[in-house]
């Protein structure tokens, strides 16, 4: 799974309402900040999460399933274990219109997914993450590996 920079960066730049399945509301899961960090970077972030559907998080109200996010959904962001994609894929390409990309989280790869919505002219990134794409194709990540925003001569 090789992905250019440029791709990543097109997806990005036009992306902008990100639905991400299986978010938690927890701050230390990975599906939390990665979620927050979207939202404070001007995306739009709907909440998937039947648990805790009708709650808030990121000024959005938490959405049972796909189908009950706004029709502007133009990438799904998808924390959950390969064996569950197909079913969101599925979802996805049924009920969002605008739907433009498949986005799959580090460690989930489902090739079935991948071709079914590829299939329908949806583009598929696998194994990655928004978050950390977006800090290394913008300049956010510096050379050790995160901006912390403090300036020190410790090493």
């Amino acid at each position: 799974m090789q992905y250019s920079d440029d791709k990543l960066k097109e997806i990005l730049n036009r992306t902008k309402v990100v639905a991400v399945v299986g978010v938690s509301m927890n701050p230390v899961r990975p599906s939390y900040y990665v979620a927050r960090y979207l939202s404070l970077k001007g995306y739009t972030v709907i909440p998937v999460n039947p648990g805790h559907a009708g709650k808030v998080l990121f000024g959005q109200e938490v959405r049972a399933t796909l189908a009950d996010c706004p029709k502007e959904v133009d990438m799904v962001d998808i924390f959950r274990r390969p064996d569950h994609v197909p079913p969101i894929v599925e979802e996805a390409l049924e009920v969002l219109p605008a739907l433009r990309t498949i986005w799959m989280q580090i460690g989930v790869v489902n090739e079935e997914a991948a071709a079914m919505a590829e299939a329908r002219g949806v583009e598929v990134v696998m194994d990655r993450c928004p978050k950390i794409e977006y800090q290394r194709l913008f300049g956010e990540l510096r050379m050790g590996g995160f901006n912390t925003g403090i300036i020190s001569s410790k090493l």
